[in-house]
């Protein structure tokens, strides 16, 4: 849950979730899944709830097309599905 304020300054909740976390041994992933990013607003309120994290354990979007995977100066990394699914290089 997160709080902010609307345009007339009263408190509001957010509710901010991650879509997937999963641990392996001693590592931990967080994964959220779009269908795309194609714009900022739609890119922050993807990564929203990842940039809210404040551990040290990898974080995820992963989308729909076959994108060059790429990190941003968060941290967080960008993969699609199918080399998502399919290469385990993103886990090292």
């Amino acid at each position: 849950m997160h709080n902010t304020k609307d345009a007339r300054g009263k408190s509001q909740r957010n509710y901010l979730e991650v879509d997937f976390i999963a641990n392996m041994g001693s590592k931990r992933f967080y994964i959220q899944s779009a269908l795309n990013i194609d714009d900022q607003e739609k890119k922050q309120q993807e990564i929203n709830s990842l940039c809210r994290i404040n551990d040290s354990f990898k974080k995820f979007v992963v989308i729909k097309d076959n994108i060059e995977p790429w990190q941003d100066d968060k941290g967080i990394q960008y993969i699609g599905i199918e080399q998502f699914l399919l290469e385990d290089d993103w886990l090292r």
